[in-house]
């Protein structure tokens, strides 16, 4: 059964940062480029955050996160990252992970809170 168990949101203040983690069960997340992708409240669309592609480790970012977010990937530890610095409240969403190229999702995702 495949998984993907994302974790490590929470209430931050504008400014602030938080490490999210997404631990991948059933699949093994060496054999895949990863995403994240984030759902804003009121928006149906899904916004893509940023990719880390398997073998190489080259990241790509969305321009707004980009300087901000740090992508990154454990494969022994079959999980995946993302270090966010510098929130701002217009980032409060549900971050979750997905296999990439196509996206395929299995989370739930992680509630992040940027308070002004």
């Amino acid at each position: 059964q495949v998984q993907l168990v994302e974790s490590g949101g929470g209430v931050v203040q504008a400014g602030g940062s938080l490490r999210l983690t997404c631990e991948a069960s059933g699949r093994s997340v060496s054999d895949y480029s990863m995403d994240w992708f984030r759902r804003k409240p009121g928006n149906q669309a899904r916004e893509w955050v940023a990719q880390i592609m398997k073998s190489s480790n080259v990241t790509h970012y969305a321009g707004s996160v980009k300087g901000r977010f740090t992508i990154s990937r454990d494969d022994p530890k079959n999980t995946v990252y993302l270090q966010m610095n510098n929130l701002q409240p217009d980032e409060t969403a549900v971050y979750y992970c997905c296999f990439a190229l196509p996206p395929d999702c299995w989370g739930q995702g992680t509630q992040v809170t940027v308070s002004s």
